[in-house]
């Protein structure tokens, strides 16, 4: 953080304290009964943070369905950010970034097959609608759904980014939080998301204490593991150099898992959730051509923007991501998560 930029967040620090008395205001309101809070009799499983995007949510919410729809039918439910369309929605091959927002669009397309995907703003509203849709499914992932206090879940995780911890941040608008740092006290869990796989157990400990102060939940560490890059289209190649196109909120692990791999040209970074024009398109394209021609490597969610505005000889490829837990903890997620969710994995 550069001198400015640190001189600007302390002038900002009276107003976060007012967003924090705003928040904790609200909070007091659910706490104390004053203000609806509606629980289901199936498990709900919430995902969320503190912070103002880039903890991972969406390859979380990817490693639940691996985990639990072999032996689960599952929905998932997300506000829709960044969709043109509002109220309940259910998911089809008809929709787009911009009826369905990005995220729920790239959850459909990999998972639509065996999962229900929907997006509604009000989660409590939207529940009962899923439920009478699909009298099959057996439990419900609610996304980036934290601070949305009118569902009680059955589990309530919390993630934080290993690079960016919610203890080291202010609420907006001196630093990136939503909420304050107490905010952490309501989650079952609190995952530690995008740690180096080298990370220690010293390490492990240290965090562990400075998130303690906050919150007594059990705490589980995450990685991210890339994949190797797929054509979007099958008739092309990665050759060359690569032109980086993303639209995260925090780009730089992308960033250094290209420069590691390949040999970077240029990276184009829009901001996150961005909605990519034809426009947008011929500045990536003079920018490939600008440096030889090789090929374009983008992620997953940009991908399902992209891939409408591309040519069909065109080289764009996108990198999955896996989410993956660390070893050594104390807990097992998995085995975790299966028995605070009441959820019982059916025997083979």
């Amino acid at each position: 953080m550069g001198p400015l930029l640190t001189i600007l967040r302390r002038l900002l620090l009276p107003f976060s304290w007012l967003y924090g008395f705003i928040t904790d205001w609200r909070n007091s309101l659910y706490d104390r009964g004053l203000t609806p809070v509606t629980s289901f009799d199936l498990p709900v499983i919430s995902m969320g943070n503190l912070t103002v995007g880039g903890t991972g949510k969406t390859p979380h919410l990817e490693y639940l369905i691996r985990l639990l729809s072999p032996s689960f039918v599952l929905a998932t439910l997300s506000r829709g950010y960044g969709r043109r369309t509002r109220g309940f929605r259910i998911a089809t091959n008809q929709d787009t970034a911009e009826t369905l927002g990005d995220e729920p669009l790239q959850v459909y397309q990999k998972f639509g097959k065996t999962v229900r995907v929907t997006v509604g703003e009000k989660r409590a509203e939207a529940i009962p609608n899923i439920r009478s849709a699909f009298p099959e499914v057996g439990a419900i992932l609610l996304d980036d759904a934290y601070q949305h206090r009118a569902v009680q879940p059955r589990v309530n995780l919390l993630l934080t980014d290993y690079n960016h911890p919610f203890y080291t941040d202010h609420p907006f608008p001196a630093g990136n939080l939503r909420e304050r740092r107490n905010g952490a006290e309501r989650a079952d869990a609190i995952i530690v998301s995008k740690c180096p796989p080298t990370l220690t157990d010293q390490e492990r400990q240290q965090i562990q204490q400075k998130i303690l102060p906050y919150a007594k939940a059990p705490v589980f560490f995450s990685g991210i593991r890339y994949g190797q890059p797929v054509a979007v289209h099958t008739n092309t190649q990665a050759t060359g150099k690569v032109i980086l196109v993303s639209g995260l909120a925090r780009p730089e692990l992308f960033e250094a898992y290209a420069q590691q791999q390949f040999t970077v040209g240029q990276h184009l970074a829009f901001g996150d959730h961005y909605a990519y024009t034809p426009k947008d398109w011929q500045r990536i394209e003079q920018v490939w051509q600008q440096n030889g021609r090789g090929w374009v490597l983008t992620t997953e969610k940009d991908a399902v923007k992209l891939k409408t505005l591309v040519p069909p000889d065109f080289p764009l490829f996108v990198v999955p991501i896996e989410v993956y837990f660390l070893e050594s903890n104390p807990l097992n997620f998995d085995e975790w998560l299966l028995e605070r969710s009441g959820l019982h994995v059916k025997k083979a």
